[in-house]
């Protein structure tokens, strides 16, 4: 075995997984595993450290290096996992360097641990890679961090403060991957909408988008990953409405439908202004899509509270919901905040997600026996501009197939070709 890469959380996460593959194949490292780690709930935390004693059980000759979000917030507690040799910050895993020298095995915790003070970190450096392995499409970061401070979140102490990437390097990168045959390249980055505040002249996120779609007139699909709404700027705006290769699907982090819970969220958005902004871009653009990540029995949610959520699944006509359970995160505000109870979360949760299932089968209906264009991914499976999951026979991973909706399953669309 050379270097395997095991990868939670977000599409930001893959990327630097790639990334962090590649910095440690150039430092020569061998025989090892990269444990890249989330930190969004305590789920994910409790995921991560059960695969990392899997994957010494399979492999106990490899080494096991454990970064990420995680790693970055609670790194002593990985560094005390009898399986752990090393453990890296956020900033240090995209470093050749990092992975030059293992610790031995035996010596004090404290020598396995290399995090430092993420809040100290100014830049974003863009790593070129040719394209994520086994995938369809590429992921460009395009920033980094997070200046906003919820009080569920413990991304920010994992991430650091925002950082963006220079426009010029993101333009010549995506013209790269282009040229190495990728149809389709997603913008990510932990809050996209921030973007450029700390560039000079601060350009806004729809500025980039515009120049991309411009600069790389070759690319023929662009997506946009999890953004705020309340930070959409005039130019994000204008593409939407007029781009057709900005892909027709949006990924809002909405959080919650209730001001009260927004508010104690400490969120700079209200409840109406999530639905100003899904009708303002469904008048410009008719065929968006929206999903959007919603935390079920936040701290101090009554039921009252939590029916608002529910129900503006239904007013903003959200089709994809990332549905999460509340998990009190140590450091955090709202940790401190009166709880629900589990079973109640436990059961809000089901509910929103039994929403979201009857949300998505309306949507899934409603596409029989339209035309579309579907990008292979893998195994007979493709996604929609929309970003819905479709099975089709034909095309290879990568491929971009005209095809018309025949049917659909609870979960996907079934299309073929048109010839």
């Amino acid at each position: 075995m050379s270097i395997k890469v095991l990868t939670f959380g977000c599409r930001l996460n893959s990327y630097e997984s790639e990334v962090m593959k590649k910095q440690a194949q150039e430092a020569g490292l061998e025989n090892a595993i990269l444990v890249n780690t989330c930190a969004v709930t305590n789920e994910a935390v409790r995921q991560a450290r059960q695969q990392i004693r899997r994957a010494k059980r399979d492999n106990p000759d490899a080494q096991i290096i454990v970064t990420g979000c995680a790693a970055q917030t609670e790194s002593m507690s990985f560094a005390e996992m009898g399986e752990v040799d090393l453990v890296l910050g956020n900033d240090d895993k995209l470093k050749a360097e990092s992975y030059k020298s293992v610790p031995s095995f035996g010596v004090p915790i404290e020598e396995k641990v290399k995090v430092n003070d993420i809040m100290s970190v100014r830049e974003t450096a863009l790593h070129l890679i040719e394209g994520l392995e086994g995938r369809a499409r590429a992921f460009v970061q395009v920033q980094n961090g997070c200046d906003h401070r919820c009080t569920f979140c413990i991304i920010p102490y994992g991430r650091g403060n925002s950082r963006s990437v220079a426009m010029g390097p993101i333009i010549d990168q995506i013209r790269a991957l282009v040229e190495n045959g990728y149809n389709e390249v997603v913008l990510t980055g932990v809050d996209i909408t921030s973007y450029g505040a700390d560039l000079p002249g601060a350009p806004k996120f729809g500025t980039l988008v515009r120049s991309v779609l411009k600069h790389v007139p070759d690319l023929k699909r662009l997506r946009i990953s999890s953004i705020d709404s309340i930070e959409a700027d005039p130019d994000l705006m204008e593409c939407i409405a007029n781009e057709e290769r900005l892909m027709p699907h949006l990924h809002l982090s909405l959080q919650a439908g209730d001001n009260m819970v927004l508010k104690r969220m400490k969120r700079r958005h209200q409840r109406d202004d999530t639905i100003a902004f899904c009708q303002e871009v469904r008048r410009l653009r008719p065929d968006m899509v929206f999903g959007a990540d919603i935390i079920a029995g936040f701290p101090t949610e009554t039921e009252e509270m939590f029916l608002k959520s529910l129900d503006i699944v239904e007013e903003c006509d959200l089709t994809h919901l990332h549905v999460f359970p509340y998990s009190a995160r140590p450091g955090t505000p709202a940790a401190k905040m009166p709880q629900v109870k589990g079973p109640v979360i436990k059961d809000r949760a089901a509910r929103l997600r039994k929403v979201g299932e009857v949300a998505l089968n309306r949507h899934l209906q409603s596409q029989i026996g339209r035309e579309c264009d579907i990008l292979v991914e893998r195994n007979g499976l493709g996604r929609t501009e929309q970003f819905t999951l479709v099975e089709i026979a034909n095309g290879e991973p990568g491929d971009i197939v005209r095809a018309k909706i025949v049917g659909a399953t609870h979960r996907h669309l079934m299309a073929e070709q048109i010839s």
